[in-house]
C-alpha cells in the first residue's frame, strides 16, 4: 500500500471518487472528501481541486463526525 502525505496535491490522487455534502452551495463553498486505498480519507477544498489534501486515518475521520453529530464544533460557524 502506497502512502499518502498530509498536503499532497489533490489532483495526484488518481482513481478516487471525490465526494461533497448535499448541503453545499453552488458557490463552492465546501470541502469534498475521497476514500482512498487502504482506508484513509482525503480531503481538499472544492475551490482549488488541485490544491493540497489532507489525509486522515480512518479513525480520525470517525471522531470527528461524531463530534459534528454531537454538536462539539457548532460555535463555529458563524
Amino acid at each position: 500500500m502506497q502512502h499518502i502525505d498530509n498536503g499532497v496535491p489533490a489532483n495526484s490522487l488518481t482513481g478516487v471518487e471525490w465526494r461533497k455534502s448535499h448541503h453545499s452551495n453552488p458557490s463552492g463553498n465546501c470541502v469534498e472528501m475521497a476514500l482512498l486505498p487502504g482506508g484513509a480519507v482525503a480531503v481538499r477544498n472544492s475551490r482549488y481541486p488541485d490544491g493540497p489534501a489532507l489525509v486522515y486515518t480512518a479513525d480520525e475521520v470517525r471522531a470527528f463526525l461524531a463530534g459534528v453529530r454531537d454538536g462539539d464544533f457548532d460555535s463555529m460557524s458563524a
